[in-house]
Formats: C-alpha cells, structure tokens, sequence
C-alpha cells in the first residue's frame, strides 16, 4: 500500500508512472485508490511491516541474476567482485529463503547475517539499487561458500569456487548448492564423467539438462529461436527445450535418442563464476536419487549423495523452500511449461471471478498443490511423483509451506476420484469441513480454461497416460464437453487391453501385442514373432491366455499408452527406463519426415459414446513394417494421423452442441508435433483452440483445475455433474 500526497495532476501522473516504470520484478494484479483527508506530509519513508490484519502478499519467484549485478561480479574495482551471493532489488533469492510473510529480513535466512555499515547505508538508502533489498550481503558480512570432500569435511582452500571448477575439469562429479536446492554437475563434454554420473544416479537414459554461460554458447549446441532465446534470458531462467546442432563441444551421452537438448542459463552469480571460461556447457541435474526430491542441506545432501558426488559446493544461506529448475518448451511460437517450479512459483494465476476458498491437493505423477484466494490460484512449487517417503515428506513440507505464504487454511479439501492415489489419503487425513474428489480429466480441461481466463462450456481433448475413469477403466484419450461444475464423456479412444497392468508400462512391448491381438484377430501372434516383438512363440501364447482371461490386464483409453504400443511395434522401443521414453523417441523420428495419414473409425457404443478404432492403423502399420517403409515415415504418419482423429471429433462435437471452443490439455500436448499440428488443423477448421501458458499441459496442472471446479460447485451451489 502505498499514501501518495499533492495535487490530482500530480497523483495521477504517479499513478501513470508505476503502470509505466515498472521495476524488473514488480507485477500488478490491480490497483484501486482510495481518497485520504490531506496530512501535509513530507519526504519519503518505508514504515515497518504490521503483522496485524489480514495479508493480500504475493510473494516474489526466485529471479535470476541482473545484468547490473553481474557486470559488478566481474569487475574487479567493485566491492562486491567475484562474490557468489550478489544480489539487489531487481534479483536473486525471494521464495527460497522465506520463512514467513511480510517479506522482511527477519522473515529469510539472511536474518542471521547483520548487515555490515556499507550495505546497511545500501539497504536504507531509497536512491540506491539494493534500497530494501532482503539478501542484501558483501564478502564481509554475507554468506560464504565452502567445499566439501565426499565425506562433508569442509577443505582447505584459498578459493573454492576455482578448485571446484579445477575438479570439473577433472572429470570429478560435484553437487552444487543453486537457489532452490542443489545440482549435481560434471563436465557436459566428458563421455567418461557423464557415464558416471548415471551410473551412480540410476539414470541409464533419461536427458540430463545442461547450463551454459549465455546465449552464444548455447547457439554452439543448439538451435535458438527468438522466441526460445526470450526464454532462455528471461528473470525465470527455465532449463529450455532446444533443437541440437551437430557439434562435438558436448557429449552424446546427456540426451541420446532425442533430438532435443534442455539448456539453460545460470540463475546464480554461483553458476557465472563456474562457466567464466572453462567449459562450454556443465550437466546441472536436479540433486537427489530416483523419485527423491531435490535435496536443499548441506548435511542432507552429503547423507542423501553419498557414493554419488565426489565434492560439495556448499554455503551457509539456508534453502528454507526446495524449488527445482523450470523446464518449457516454445510450440507455434508460444512458451509452454512442462515443469512450474523455480522462478514462476508461486506467482499466482489470477481468476475471472472471486471463488471460495479451497485447498487441491493434486495427482499422485508430477503433483502440486493449490490454494484458492480471493481471484487468485496459488500454486506450489514442483512437488513431483510420490512414490518415496522422502517425496511424501516434501509434499508435508510443501502443504505447510503453501497455508502459510497465502495465510490461509481452507477447509474445503479437493482431491482426484482414484482411491489409491497418496493425496487422496492425505485428504481424507487433513481436518477437513469437506472433501471434494474430481475426475482426472475433468481437471486437465477446467486447468487449461483457467490457465486462459475462461469460464463456461468447452470441447476439452484430454490426452495424457492415464487417469482413474468412473467406470473403472484407465481414461487417458478422452473427448469431453466439460464447464467448470461437470462434464460429459462424447467420446474417447478405443480401450485397449495392459497385459501384465504397470509392467506393460514398463514394457512396451506387450502394448504392442495387445494392439495387434486387437487389430488382426488370431493372426497376431504370427505378425508379431515376424515383426521380432519376440522370438519364442510360447511367449506370445502365454500373453494370448493372459488377455483373453484379462488376467492383471486393466482397460485403457490412453493415448500415452497408445505411443509406447506404436513405438514398441515400429521396433524403437521395447522397454523403458523413464516415463514418456518411448513416446518422446517416436516423436524424434517423426521430427524430420513426412507421412500420410492412416485409416481409421469413429463409432458409437450403446451408450451412444464416440469411440476412436485405430485397427486399421495398426494393419496399416503392419504392412509398412513388412514392406520396409522407414520408421521415421511411420511415426510421422502416426502423428499425422492422430492430428486428423482430433479434427474429425471435435467437428462431430461442434455439429451436437454448437461449441467453437476447444480446450488442449493432458502431458501428450508436451509433444511439439502434436501440439502444433493439432492448433494447426483445428484453427484452419474454424475453432478457437486455447492451450496451456502459465501452468504445465502435464499433471502438475491438475491441481489448478481440482481447485476451481472444487470452488465453482461451491459457488453455485450445485453437486458434481457427470452428464
């Protein structure tokens, strides 16, 4: 709140001014004036924060360095050279070092550092760049870093930051404390040091991200667009999905089998001191074992990485809230979030009406939470997939978090239909007045509406893996007509038998016989032996038995698992070592081919439901296979053909209820292709498509429309509406 005194002439120009002269990280949601009686003050002055009275405080993302602070980190003559906590007003740690709001000093991790006589002058000075700058710090009175053996026994050394840049070098593996946790970093061109990594890491395949020092070093591995390179720079500093260049600077080993590399550019003066002018590119992977989140101590990560990192960059600048990096992709010329975390958390989104307040819990894959306030949605940062008791103790960590920086503790709690998710239990656990339970789905498109400020009916494709169906089934290609109160099922694509359930995700292999079982009748197990999905025939007799008797064999309409079956049948993928592995590889092969689209059919159950029957693709496919068509041919013809399907659904939905607006969410929307080619066809057929921009098309969305449809029900009061 801010009392401006003079005349009107005077007030409306500053007024005009805040619109215009906005700081770097300022961000208005509103602004309303209020007429106070004439004090005759004079000068200017910040009064103490009153803890009195209720909070309406958006608390400030993370920002990476400025330009201003980094020309002062290398200068030599400044005071503040080379040192790796240099920050001011318009940069550096906000979220990460919050204790409590208001957002005073007192309330970070830097209450612990007495500001010397020189910043203090900076700090109360409102000339002055770091006027009230919370982490304001120098060599002499801020943090420090100190670098660790691989027992934690700090080591002797005039300069850490140099002999960790020394031991990289080397090839030695190091964890290195950023804003919102640590990283650990090798080498980007060291086959040898990357192999490692992974080995110690479990992490056999899944693309590690890399860091380089600015725009034109990046532009040496990859390609950068416009677009991408506004990313890339931005204050939020996401690692950025990037077309590679051919180039020998870095090694193979980061991202095999895909044509992308996640590239990022430092957020920490830390981050600069390291790429100065050694390496061209350092692997920065998030610091934690398989499902584990991000580790933030310094004695957790030497407990949590022993046996994985060699050394430890660490500093005594407490990370009071763990946020991991960003990731976004840039698709028809617009961003697009596949990961929400450091720097975008948790700026809130603002909502077309007040709602009531409730408190979303999220999936089980990729989770975050959300708190409804007023007309805004606050989201958490990346919690992740919660599968390990350390990731259940972060998503504790984050509930505690997300009441205490909206000042809020709804007692509405809203949560998915699946019975065995980890927050559905959370949610019958919690105190709650009320719980709500929202179908999968039903979130995804409702996320995306409100992602754009939209509100009422919508055609809504929701393509993802999987989510739990009322009718039992695992949903996951669905075409829903869908408002912010119910929904109703139009249509989906066929469901298809998981031999073996969770294994068949893990093999793909086994999808691709079920697609074949469906699609060619008693003959696919001679296709599948000459197609090499396997070279013993009592295999393909046992899966046969186990279908047939739906033995472990759940039902599902996914489109994810409909990619890891074509990718498997094509001979790209038989298993996988990651989520998504198989899908994003058939998508690198369709990245530089053209094909026709294959045959397919659209027809009506019982219940008078679309249903998409892909068997004349697979035969399709069959013979391509068999006639030595290429792979990547194939894929593009797969991908082409699933844009033509969503065209052919979407003008049947038009023509029964007159909707001209489709909704595009679900993690398949995170494939550029499709994504691309889906607007493309679905805007040249005369609809108005709107597709995710503040929060991921992925389930780390979900939360956000759990929420609003949660609050909307209430607001109308009316009851969950499944037509």
């Amino acid at each position: 709140m801010a009392e401006v005194e003079g005349a009107s002439d005077v007030v409306d120009s500053f007024e005009s001014d805040i619109r215009r002269e906005l700081p770097p990280l300022a961000h208005i949601t509103h602004i309303e004036g209020l007429e106070l009686e004439y004090c005759g003050e004079r000068g200017f002055q910040i009064i103490p924060s009153d803890a009195k009275g209720s909070a309406q405080v958006h608390i400030t993302p993370d920002a990476a360095i400025c330009p201003d602070c980094l020309k002062e980190l290398f200068d030599p003559a400044n005071r503040r050279y080379r040192y790796p906590f240099i920050n001011c007003t318009n940069c550096g740690p906000r979220l990460t070092i919050i204790n409590a709001i208001p957002y005073d000093r007192a309330n970070t991790s830097m209450a612990c550092f007495e500001l010397c006589p020189q910043c203090r002058a900076e700090y109360e000075n409102p000339s002055d760049r770091r006027f009230h700058a919370e982490p304001n710090a120098c060599p002499l009175c801020g943090p420090q870093i100190t670098l660790l053996d691989a027992k934690g026994v700090i080591m002797e050394t005039d300069d850490p930051v140099r002999r960790a840049v020394d031991l990289l070098a080397t090839g030695r593996i190091l964890a290195v404390r950023g804003l919102g946790g640590y990283h650990l970093s090798v080498d980007a061109a060291s086959d040898e040091a990357i192999r490692r990594l992974r080995l110690r890491k479990f992490r056999e395949e899944k693309p590690l991200a890399v860091m380089v020092r600015d725009v034109e070093q990046a532009k040496r591995i990859a390609s950068v667009s416009s677009e991408e390179e506004q990313l890339l720079t931005s204050s939020q500093r996401p690692i950025v999905l990037l077309k590679k260049i051919t180039n020998n600077l870095i090694s193979d080993f980061i991202a095999p089998a895909i044509p992308n590399l996640g590239v990022m550019l430092p957020c920490a003066p830390l981050h600069y001191l390291l790429l100065e002018n050694r390496f061209t590119a350092l692997v920065m992977t998030s610091a934690n074992q398989v499902d584990e989140p991000i580790c933030t101590g310094n004695r957790e990560v030497v407990a949590r990485l022993q046996g994985i990192a060699d050394y430890f960059v660490a500093h005594n600048r407490d990370i009071l809230v763990r946020c991991d990096d960003s990731i976004a992709f840039v698709a028809a010329g617009k961003p697009q979030l596949i990961r929400r975390s450091r720097g975008y958390a948790p700026r809130p989104i603002p909502l077309p009406d007040v709602l009531p307040a409730v408190l979303a819990l999220g999936p089980q894959l990729k989770t975050t939470q959300c708190i409804l306030k007023g007309n805004f949605a606050y989201l958490s940062p990346h919690i992740g997939d919660m599968e390990t008791p350390q990731a259940r103790d972060f998503y504790a960590e984050s509930l505690t978090l997300m009441k205490r920086i909206t000042e809020s503790d709804p007692q509405v709690v809203v949560c998915d239909e699946h019975p065995a998710y980890f927050s559905t239990r959370a949610a019958e656990e919690l105190a709650a007045e009320r719980i709500i339970r929202v179908q999968h789905h039903h979130a995804h498109i409702v996320s995306c509406l409100a992602d754009n400020g939209l509100s009422g009916d919508v055609i809504g494709l929701a393509m993802d893996g999987t989510g739990y169906g009322p009718d039992g089934n695992a949903w996951g290609g669905e075409f829903l007509i869908a408002n912010e109160t119910g929904y109703q099922r139009f249509g989906h694509l066929q469901y298809l038998v998981l031999p073996g359930g969770e294994k068949a995700i893990r093999e793909p292999w086994r999808i691709a016989a079920s697609l074949l079982k469906s699609a060619c009748g008693p003959s696919w197990k001679e296709i599948a032996l000459r197609l090499g999905l396997t070279t013993d025939s009592s295999i393909c007799d046992l899966l046969d038995r186990i279908m047939n008797d739906r033995i472990h064999s759940p039902l599902s309409s996914g489109l994810g698992r409909l990619f890891d079956g074509i990718a498997a049948l094509t001979g790209l993928r038989r298993t996988v070592s990651f989520e998504g592995q198989a899908a994003m590889e058939l998508e690198a092969r369709a990245s530089n081919a053209t094909g026709a689209s294959y045959p397919f059919a659209i027809l009506q159950d019982g219940n008078k439901s679309h249903i998409v029957d892909f068997s004349a693709m697979i035969r399709a496919i069959v013979t391509d296979l068999e006639k030595g068509t290429s792979r990547a041919r194939i894929a593009a013809s797969f991908h082409q053909t699933l844009a033509d399907v969503f065209t052919a659904m979407t003008c049947k939905m038009r023509e029964e209820t007159g909707l001209q607006r489709v909704a595009l969410s679900g993690g398949c929307f995170q494939n550029k292709i499709l994504l691309e080619s889906a607007i493309d066809r679905l805007v040249g057929a005369g609809f108005d498509v709107y597709r995710h921009r503040k929060v991921p098309a992925n389930d780390g969305g979900v939360a956000l429309g759990q929420a609003v449809i949660a609050a909307s029900l209430m607001k109308k009061g009316c009851s969950y509406e499944i037509r």
